[in-house]
């Protein structure tokens, strides 16, 4: 709703309003609607700008116009969008009256001196010129029998670029305040019939849909440039006059006008006349630089059962490593270690809430079978997509569910959102740097065996049977100079991480603290794809030990109160 436009995730999102950024200054858009203000600090920094003033009545105005030239254009200090703009007057009367109109429009009104030639606009993003385009006048041209308001229906508003939605690139005209007085410069009225082939100027300027970008003389688009850092905009729409925009602007007496903070893109996406220039990607290209992609690490964790389990583990061993972490799943909402919600969390809404917080800097997301099915992922690729388990017996009968392949298709969407690895990445997106991604599956199943192939990331096994054929091969395929593929195994009471003929001993599962039995097979395979996800995420094993040490078996180790114990394990670590 509104403008507001979020791009990315989490800690690393940005923000646009308009054309306005979370980088835009609130003091610079202050300074760029005072118009006189703006003039003063361009003026000062060597930028051509016409000479004028401001003035508190009528005469006051007359008065400055004498003083500085005719003719002159009357506006007003603090207006927007060329309401109360009054071009070229020399009556006094024509000038007493703009006064007043532009004064309805702002809480000061400016007289500048006129400047000869024609208006454009240039959009400047991140100090680079990026399109540039024409304005032009507008007029009718009498049939003896039609009224000029008849003429600009019939000759200017029924040309089907004109409209008052995005897809029309120029506006509709009206009889404004500035049109009436142009059209009663030249002796008419709107209710007048104009005589046949007499042509009427109804607007000096505005329609700014003729794409010049290419004819932009390269000192003015570095005095362009200049004009939007001396306001310290970041992205603005500089309004200059010149009769040859492919001169220099000291050579023609051109000046700029006025800088705009949050100006029109459309005029430069779709011109009325010219290249479309592409604007979308120089503000990302300007939000995003280098390698920024607006990407946290995301984990999303399905299968038939433990997803919650392995959740909890894997956002406590994130905030260990000192990310804030937010995690959605069956037993709410939380923030680190604080339950920002106790209903079930396990769905899109959660994980989008959590994707909008701007202080999330890892996100943990439990997908269960139904949430996939029903309602979708709340992102589009996730670092590490972990599938616990599958038990068809748990999702038969619903939903219409009767196959396994069924099954296969719907729970397969965890693995297909894995980042892909550079050379699965079509050419066309090349250029988009990633993290790998890898998939965290259990080796112990077959049909999570058959779907490993699908992941465009890594692979990462886990399984408490450490001499599965499956492991073997795969942690063998890997040997070598690329130090192999990987796997978490449990081996002589003891979880090892494999990759390719290296082995880590990480911990002892006698060491880890069990309550009311629940050191099972199941709790144990939690562990381990816990452990798979952490290693994939990059967070080195002696932290993963320290966390695994104390949160063991239990949910209930997973609780603030155990925040100051972990901070005590780990401190050492951190250091």
């Amino acid at each position: 709703k509104g403008n507001l436009v979020q791009l990315g995730h989490g800690a690393r999102c940005r923000h646009i309003w308009t054309a306005e950024t979370d980088r835009t200054s609130a003091i610079a858009e202050g300074i760029s609607r005072d118009k006189d203000l703006t003039k003063s600090l361009l003026q000062s920094c060597g930028v051509p700008v016409p000479e004028g003033r401001i003035v508190e009545s009528a005469e006051a105005a007359w008065e400055a116009a004498n003083d500085i030239g005719m003719p002159v254009v009357i506006k007003p200090c603090d207006g927007n969008h060329g309401r109360g703009v009054f071009i070229e007057l020399s009556q006094r009367e024509e000038i007493e009256s703009a006064y007043r109109m532009a004064l309805r429009e702002g809480t000061e009104v400016l007289v500048e001196r006129y400047i000869s030639g024609t208006e454009h606009r240039l959009l400047i993003v991140g100090g680079r010129l990026i399109a540039a385009t024409r304005g032009d006048s507008v007029s009718v041209v009498g049939d003896g029998v039609s009224t000029i308001a008849e003429l600009i229906d019939s000759q200017i508003n029924s040309d089907p670029r004109r409209g008052s939605t995005e897809d029309h690139p120029l506006n509709l005209i009206r009889l404004d305040s500035a049109a009436q007085m142009e059209i009663a410069h030249q002796g008419y009225h709107r209710d007048s019939v104009v005589p046949a082939g007499i042509k009427v100027l109804i607007q000096r300027s505005g329609n700014h849909a003729f794409d010049v970008t290419d004819q932009v003389h390269p000192s003015t688009a570095s005095i362009a440039s200049l004009a939007a850092r001396v306001i310290g905009l970041d992205i603005a729409g500089i309004d200059l006059v010149t009769s040859d925009i492919s001169r220099p602007l000291n050579e023609q007496g051109g000046a700029i006008v006025e800088v705009n903070a949050g100006p029109s893109l459309l005029m430069h996406i779709k011109p009325a006349v010219g290249k479309p220039r592409p604007v979308g990607k120089a503000i990302v290209d300007h939000l995003f630089p280098g390698q920024e992609n607006g990407r946290i690490p995301i984990v999303g964790i399905s299968g038939s059962y433990g997803k919650t389990s392995v959740a909890y583990l894997i956002a406590r061993l994130l905030v260990l490593s000192g990310k804030q972490t937010g995690l959605a799943c069956s037993d709410g909402l939380y923030l680190d270690y604080r339950q920002i919600d106790k209903n079930n969390s396990a769905n899109w809404a959660a994980a989008n809430r959590t994707l909008l917080n701007p202080t999330v800097e890892a996100a943990v997301f439990e997908n269960g079978f139904d949430v996939l099915l029903n309602e979708g992922l709340a992102y589009d690729s996730c670092q590490v997509g972990v599938i616990t388990n599958i038990d068809p017996e748990h999702h038969f009968g619903r939903h219409g569910i009767e196959t396994h392949k069924q099954i296969y298709t719907v729970l397969r969407s965890q693995v297909d959102m894995v980042t892909p690895t550079a050379a699965a990445i079509d050419d066309v997106e090349k250029d988009i740097k990633l993290p790998v991604g890898a998939a965290v599956l259990n080796a112990n199943d077959e049909m999570l065996v058959e779907m490993s192939e699908l992941c465009h990331g890594e692979v990462i096994y886990f399984s408490i049977e450490p001499e599965l054929p499956v492991i073997k091969q795969h942690c063998a395929s890997g040997t070598g100079p690329t130090q192999g593929k990987r796997a978490v195994i449990v081996r002589n009471g003891r979880v090892v991480l494999v990759s390719g003929s290296n082995e880590l001993v990480l911990i002892n599962l006698r060491k880890i603290a069990s309550e009311n039995g629940a050191n099972n097979a199941q709790a144990i395979e939690n562990i381990l794809a816990a452990v798979g996800a952490a290693w994939a995420l990059g967070i080195e094993p002696d932290l993963i030990r320290v966390g695994i040490e104390t949160f063991g078996f239990s949910q209930e180790k997973y609780k603030p109160e155990n925040q100051n114990l972990l901070e005590l394990q780990t401190q050492g670590i951190k250091l």
